[in-house]
């Protein structure tokens, strides 16, 4: 049987992203599993897992991966580095009509390339079957608690960035001492929300419903995770999960109802911008014990009025006055601190590698390499050898045109 060579390219996006598709182990175990394919890796001075780490493996690290079938990155590709007619698996982040990677996009179909966009792969129920949003969750509930040692004088935690693997940072999180009436909410249930309550849970602190977080008070710190039917209702108090997805005009936020009682709140939710603002100025105002907001959705001027811009990695928190709208010290008094960082897994690269690859190894190869009888492929393949959109995408074409 013919080889189906696999690439993992070089990143080559500024700034520079470390993490990989997969690790060295996973493409042993990607030729194990599959003996007709050949997995090649372009050498790469700044990935996670060195060049030699691949080679103990028995894996071909080469300058040039122009003779492999099948290309995998994870950010996007620059378009100088773009090699026609192959088929490349990264994020794109087109499919919002991103305006920034139009060009990017144009590109692609330029070169006849067949782009399938990890953002696309959903199973027959259209959820999603890839993503790096679990350990942005692990993260960002990791730099929340930083930020509120910061904040408060309370404790000081080492960057996730600079500790060795999640391990560490899990030892780190011993030296998290909370206030007796502590009170922690977040909201957002998917991937995002599913990490941080991993976090959540190694924690000193008591899992308390959304009804009691509100009517209760407490000895010992707490928390509370939000669907979104607590926070989001209409105007009759009512609440209709599918009518909701399709029409959010109709209803409006009540978060504000949680947030005067609050001290740490982490944003994990999904938010679309038809739906009403979930926090205001005016809200924030009106919530003065709430000092720490980790948003790890990191939606900028959008639902949560803090977030006025993303942060970065080594310089993460910047401070919101609510009073005047603009960024301050986040130490000040009246001022609220903002974790906002866009990339979050980077902080554990290793880790978030190994995640993400065992989800490929599992989700996406054996329906690339082998049969897809529902045909996920095919419906997060964005483009075509022809130089096209694929059907699925053909909404994109006035945003190709610039429209």
């Amino acid at each position: 049987m013919e080889k189906t060579r696999i690439g993992i390219i070089r990143e080559g996006k500024v700034p520079p992203d470390f993490r990989t598709p997969l690790t060295p182990q996973q493409c042993r175990m990607l030729q194990n599993q599959y003996p007709f394919v050949e997995v090649q890796v372009e050498a790469s001075p700044i990935r996670t897992f060195s060049d030699e780490a691949y080679q103990a493996q028995g894996i071909q690290v080469v300058d040039d991966v122009s003779s492999c079938d099948i290309l995998l990155g994870v950010k996007e590709v620059p378009i100088e580095q773009l090699i026609p007619n192959k088929t490349y698996l990264f994020f794109s982040h087109t499919l919002k009509k991103q305006p920034y990677n139009r060009d990017l996009l144009a590109a692609i179909l330029e070169r006849k390339i067949r782009l399938v966009d990890y953002e696309a792969i959903r199973d027959k129920y259209r959820n999603r079957l890839i993503g790096f949003g679990r350990y942005a969750g692990i993260v960002g509930c990791y730099n929340a608690f930083l930020t509120f040692g910061l904040k408060h004088g309370l404790y000081t935690l080492k960057p996730a960035h600079q500790c060795a693997d999640r391990n560490e940072v899990e030892r780190e999180l011993a030296k998290v001492h909370l206030p007796k009436n502590f009170k922690c909410l977040l909201t957002g249930f998917g991937r995002v929300g599913h990490g941080a309550a991993e976090i959540m849970q190694l924690l000193p602190i008591k899992e308390v419903s959304p009804e009691e977080y509100l009517t209760q008070t407490f000895e010992e710190p707490v928390y509370a995770q939000l669907e979104v039917e607590d926070y989001y209702k209409k105007h009759d108090g009512t609440f209709d999960k599918s009518e909701f997805y399709a029409n959010p005009e109709g209803y409006h936020c009540v978060l504000n109802q949680f947030t005067p009682s609050t001290d740490l709140y982490m944003p994990c939710h999904y938010w679309d911008n038809r739906a009403s603002v979930m926090l205001s100025r005016e809200d924030l105002n009106n919530s003065p014990r709430l000092q720490v907001i980790a948003d790890i959705s990191c939606d900028v001027n959008g639902p949560i009025a803090s977030t006025i811009r993303p942060s970065k990695i080594g310089d993460a928190i910047y401070g919101f006055d609510p009073k005047t709208g603009q960024e301050t010290d986040y130490l000040s008094n009246g001022s609220i601190a903002v974790m906002a960082v866009d990339n979050l897994p980077c902080e554990l690269p290793k880790d978030a590698s190994e995640d993400f690859g065992n989800e490929l190894l599992k989700h996406v190869f054996p329906r690339l390499l082998v049969d897809d009888p529902d045909g996920i492929i095919y419906k997060a393949s964005e483009t075509t050898f022809e130089g096209t959109l694929n059907e699925p995408f053909m909404y994109l074409t006035d945003y190709l045109e610039g429209k």
